[in-house]
């Protein structure tokens, strides 16, 4: 099939756009136009807050990290508490917004795919709670490192199906959801859940997850009087951190850090192409196929990164760094002992590069790390290594 692309839509820079089969880009284009006439739309916004007040239980606190910052030394660290939304993770923003996106437009199906299956479980939550036919795609060797999550998203009434292509990953999760959306887009919703894919889907996370970002920045004003010195968030496809970010974009005496596994390293190593549908700053193999990558962290399994991560790493207006897996490890357990906050593994990124940068700082200096989700589904996986290494 040919492929298209969206004139100079959803652009971040050079990346971003829309390369997709014609008919799947008639799809698309009617989702943007809907998500256009809906999203400032004043009865969509009171629905939407409402249920982020009611259900989600917004807005999330920002915490001060008191006996973290002491054991570290130099600047404080503030935690935005995305893990203590329902579902445990900041996914179930943007799948509020889009699930009363797929309402309004008379969606019956909805698919989705999930690393880490936070967001699986979020779609999962949602679609019992508006009676949505929900199917799930996720790589099977994720579906074996979070077991609990596969059961919860059944137990919610979604339908889990593991894709045993390519390394069982997410990256396979997504080629499997688009393939069901090409097949099914007459009456299927696709609930993308990071900010990468074709336009519009970067744009609409980052629209339902800016909520972060915003919180935050008046949070913080009422604790210290000012804006913070840096902004951690850890990085996969980018949903978080983009989130977090958002607000602070036009500040430019706040740095923004994303935080990325070493071992998928997409914004430190990748090289401009299209995957999924989009052009991104991607990992590569001598071919010029996706790479394999790993992670502890599943939900950061990924090797393309959001068009808009792209363009603010190539603009310099965002740091991007890498943390080993072992110091994700000693993070998830330093956070857990010093404020009795189990974080997940994908958080523990940004909290490891936190507790580099933070005894680089001054007292009166400020760090707010998004902790993206809470690390339930993560204590077996950490037990078993842990018992491994001795």
């Amino acid at each position: 099939m040919s492929t298209v692309q969206q004139e100079q839509k959803g652009y971040f820079g050079e990346f971003g756009g829309s390369f997709v089969p014609p008919e799947l880009q008639n799809v698309l284009d009617i989702l943007a136009e809907q998500f256009e006439a809906y999203k400032d739309d004043p009865d969509f916004n009171q629905e939407f807050r409402y249920y982020l007040k009611e259900f989600v239980g917004r807005p999330s606190p920002l915490t001060f990290a008191q006996r973290l910052t002491e054991r570290l030394g130099g600047g404080k660290i503030y935690l935005k508490r995305e893990d203590l939304n329902h579902t445990g993770s900041h996914k179930i923003n943007n799948v509020i917004g889009q699930i009363l996106l797929a309402k309004r437009m008379g969606a019956k199906r909805v698919i989705a795919e999930t690393g880490a299956g936070q967001h699986g479980v979020a779609t999962a939550t949602a679609c019992a709670m508006f009676g949505m036919d929900c199917t799930i795609y996720m790589g099977a060797e994720d579906t074996r490192r979070q077991a609990l999550n596969v059961f919860r998203m059944e137990l919610l009434g979604a339908k889990v199906v593991a894709v045993k292509k390519g390394q069982g990953r997410l990256k396979d999760a997504v080629d499997e959801a688009l393939n069901d959306l090409v097949q099914n887009y007459k009456n299927t919703f696709y609930l993308l859940g990071s900010a990468v894919g074709p336009h519009p889907f970067p744009t609409m996370v980052k629209h339902f997850q800016a909520v972060i970002s915003e919180e935050s920045k008046q949070q913080i004003i009422e604790k210290e009087g000012r804006l913070p010195d840096a902004v951690i968030a850890c990085v996969g496809g980018g949903s978080n951190a983009i989130g977090a970010f958002a607000h602070y974009l036009d500040e430019p005496d706040v740095r923004l850090i994303g935080v990325e596994p070493d071992q998928a390293a997409t914004l430190t190593e990748g090289v401009p192409a299209v995957i999924h549908g989009f052009k991104c700053l991607v990992l590569l193999d001598e071919a010029g196929n996706p790479r394999p990558t790993y992670s502890i962290a599943a939900g950061l399994d990924y090797p393309g990164i959001g068009p808009e991560h792209s363009h603010l790493k190539v603009s310099g207006r965002a740091e991007y760094v890498t943390v080993t897996n072992e110091e994700v490890l000693e993070a998830f357990q330093l956070l857990s002992q010093t404020e009795g906050i189990i974080p997940a593994l994908e958080s523990a990124h940004a909290v490891a590069y936190a507790c580099k940068l933070a005894p680089a700082l001054s007292p009166d200096q400020v760090i707010v790390v998004n902790l993206s989700g809470r690390g339930d589904k993560d204590v077996q996986q950490v037990f078993d290594m842990l018992k491994r290494n001795g």
